[in-house]
């Protein structure tokens, strides 16, 4: 099994980064396992500690229509080159915990996607050495309110609220070219989404290239990029489980906020 990195908060409200045992201890790291956090001898056990989303980026950038499938699904073409936009860092939300469905909204539709994590300063970086600044992988979903995107004009309403970009359960650092992404609601056993992430137009390595020659990223910044096709709208109350191959599953319940 590959190491899983996660990210947690213990009963005494510390936050720690940490490696993730089979038995669901923690060893806790010193720093953020990017910026070269080396393990101690603290050790979280199980049931003493909050599993958070497993990094706090400075900014998510998303990408649109990365899937040919879903754009056509959404009535487009695929984009000539990479559709970006950004979700705040108040949307991010960690495994298990609530999405909530914002009152301003009639349609909340869930996006499974693979979430890539830059590990150090992205600026300018050629394609080449695009690759060497991925520092893992998790799974995201880009919850979108659908009709306010398609109300307005640009796309920040939409992708922004709180809660609204669930992430986790923890980072991997290597993952299978042809890795399956399957999205299920209510347990249900046939998959809403699936997809191959090599489905991509734009992989992982591109992205990360074009988009540090737009915005320098961040150690724990996070790219998102892309939903296949399949998605479609949530309900109160509904379970979203996020499967990728060798990573695992992210799962949500949609919720109101009390």
């Amino acid at each position: 099994m590959a190491q899983r990195y996660v990210r947690v908060q213990s009963q005494t409200g510390q936050l720690h980064y940490g490696l993730l045992r089979p038995d669901r201890s923690v060893q806790v790291l010193d720093a953020p396992p990017w910026l070269q956090g080396q393990p101690t001898e603290v050790e979280l056990l199980p049931g003493s500690y909050d599993l958070l989303a497993p990094c706090a980026p400075s900014k998510v950038v998303a990408v649109g229509k990365n899937y040919a499938a879903h754009a056509a699904e959404m009535g487009t073409a695929p984009p000539p080159e990479p559709l970006l936009f950004i979700k705040p860092s108040t949307a991010v939300t960690a495994v298990g915990a609530p999405i909530y469905y914002p009152p301003q909204s009639t349609q909340v539709d869930y996006e499974g996607e693979l979430a890539v994590v830059i590990g150090d300063r992205c600026a300018h970086v050629p394609p080449e050495a695009a690759r060497a600044k991925i520092w893992g992988y998790t799974i995201a979903n880009d919850v979108t309110a659908r009709d306010l995107q398609k109300r307005d004009s640009q796309w920040t309403r939409a992708k922004g609220f709180d809660t609204f970009c669930p992430l986790g359960p923890w980072i991997v650092r290597e993952l299978s070219a042809g890795a399956l992404l399957q999205t299920f609601l209510n347990d249900q056993a046939a998959p809403v989404q699936s997809a191959s992430i090599e489905e991509m137009i734009y992989s992982p390595d591109y992205l990360v290239s074009y988009i540090s020659e737009i915005m320098t990223l961040l150690p724990g910044d996070v790219i998102l990029t892309g939903t296949p096709a399949g998605v479609g709208p949530l309900q109160v109350g509904d379970q979203v489980r996020v499967e990728i191959e060798g990573i695992g599953a992210l799962e949500n319940t949609v919720a109101l906020r009390p």
